[in-house]
């Protein structure tokens, strides 16, 4: 019998992602607490741009674009805001901008790989191939396993399981 496999991979669906944004622009400029604040969210590049007169405003941006997100099922883990999510000071205005995180990255397919090589049934074979990770086994059941564990575990990134055969 041949293998079963799967590809282990991180990608974010930018028609969903623009949904979101839209959707938060046309309810920052509809909220009563937003009025007269400056407050806004826009693409700029590939990147996200979130504006308001103050930190605590652009801070609320966020909260109102994170929520737009996980409405739409996309995972937060694929939208980067830095490591603090600090705005910063641009002239009047406070500033904060965010960029979609697509692919694994080498540290996280390693790290990928090395917790289905400790924790997984030992017949389970992982290779990574660019910017995701084929795992492959015999037995279906045990990448049942393996996709349940990577479901459980807290790897920085937004894991999706493709190609399954």
């Amino acid at each position: 019998m041949a293998d079963s496999s799967f590809d282990v991979v991180s990608k974010v669906d930018k028609q969903e992602v623009d949904n979101a944004l839209n959707q938060a622009a046309k309810e920052i400029a509809q909220r009563y607490d937003f009025k007269g604040v400056g407050a806004s969210i826009a693409w700029s590049g590939e990147s996200i741009v979130l504006v308001a007169n103050s930190p605590e405003r652009v801070l609320a941006v966020l909260d109102v674009f994170e929520t737009k997100l996980v409405k739409r099922g996309v995972s937060l883990k694929s939208i980067d805001f830095g490591e603090d999510k600090e705005p910063k000071q641009s002239g009047k205005e406070y500033r904060l901008a965010g960029s979609l995180k697509e692919g694994l990255s080498q540290e996280n397919a390693k790290k990928v790989t090395k917790l289905i090589r400790d924790e997984a049934p030992k017949a389970v074979k992982t290779q990574i191939t660019g910017d995701e990770v084929r795992v492959s086994s015999k037995s279906r059941d045990d990448l049942q396993t393996v996709i349940a564990l990577l479901k459980a575990s807290d790897i920085d990134a937004a894991l999706q399981f493709v190609n399954y055969r």
